[in-house]
């Protein structure tokens, strides 16, 4: 598994909010959400997303946008238009006072909105999935990240927009898959733009590192040491460990530390134990996954941190 793998594998879309708004001039929403990644997908008409104390992004016909975070953001026809609409956790929708618009504003399956046509149209796609795989790719995305209809193209979210409208046996795996494929074509388009991608997202690519990223990404219990990973690529220790840490940005050791904590710290979520944990992450007993957790994400395996995200975003 390497990190966009798990990303996917930590977010992955298991019934996601997948949502076609329809809308009329004036409009404007405050999302707060908490949603850690979501996709926007501007179709028809001019969009402005504003995050907090930053200026608007305009999004125009064919643009995507993966915004990050739990901060909230305004998304409106007009960056002086105020909230009208307030989007709260569990996509739950009301208006500033706090009256539901759930029913009030719904526009057919998975379509929601002012108007039935729209002068504005966009397809949602929201994650709540939390991982700490993932935040090692996410943490190198801005806020919001936009691809451009002129610098991207795919044909998911035509795909998105037509299989969000219908009803039907599977929909919604057939959804969330979809949702899926478009988030690593973005995620792909972004960091292949050149100059965006952390140092490790092109060392994949490299002849000498490649292989030994691949080595820890797939086997991450095994004892390995820089002499066993040069052995492994066919290079001397020392070339290779300078050559690691050039393109990746820190020496190997170091990396796969923060790999296995990662993995670690999404198989502690998913309710497994500290002991099962530290063997399929290669340490040799609870105690040491226990000190080498605490020092990187500052609480202990066994704290309550496993019920609550927040205590990871904090520590991450």
């Amino acid at each position: 598994m390497d990190a966009l793998a798990g990303l996917l594998d930590g977010v992955r879309a298991r019934g996601a909010f997948v949502l076609r708004m329809r809308l009329d001039p004036p409009w404007s929403m405050s999302v707060r959400d908490e949603a850690p990644l979501t996709l926007i997908c501007q179709t028809h008409g001019r969009a402005a997303l504003i995050p907090a104390d930053e200026p608007p992004v305009w999004l125009e016909p064919g643009d995507l946008a993966m915004t990050r975070g739990h901060r909230p953001y305004v998304f409106a026809d007009d960056p002086a238009t105020p909230p009208m609409i307030v989007i709260h956790p569990g996509q739950r929708c009301t208006t500033i006072a706090g009256d539901d618009l759930r029913f009030e504003m719904a526009r057919g399956v998975r379509t929601w909105g002012n108007s039935d046509v729209g002068a504005c149209r966009s397809v949602i796609g929201a994650y709540e999935g939390h991982s700490a795989v993932g935040a090692r790719l996410l943490e190198a995305l801005p806020a919001v990240a936009v691809l451009r209809a002129g610098t991207w193209d795919s044909p998911l979210v035509t795909l998105l927009s037509d299989e969000a409208g219908r009803d039907g046996p599977g929909q919604e795996a057939y959804l969330d898959r979809l949702l899926d494929l478009l988030l690593i074509a973005a995620v792909r388009a972004w960091f292949d733009r050149g100059g965006t991608a952390p140092p490790w997202w092109h060392a994949e690519h490299d002849a000498v590192v490649g292989p030994a990223l691949k080595l820890l990404y797939r086997n991450p219990s095994h004892p390995w040491t820089v002499a066993a990973l040069a052995d492994e690529v066919g290079c001397s220790r020392a070339a290779f460990a300078r050559r690691f840490a050039d393109l990746v940005g820190e020496p190997p050791i170091t990396f796969l530390t923060g790999w296995r904590l990662a993995l670690a710290a999404d198989l502690l979520r998913s309710g497994a134990t500290v002991a099962a944990t530290a063997r399929q992450v290669g340490y040799g007993s609870p105690f040491a996954l226990s000190t080498a957790f605490k020092r990187v994400y500052g609480v202990s395996p066994r704290s309550s941190f496993r019920e609550s995200r927040t205590e990871l975003v904090a520590a991450e």
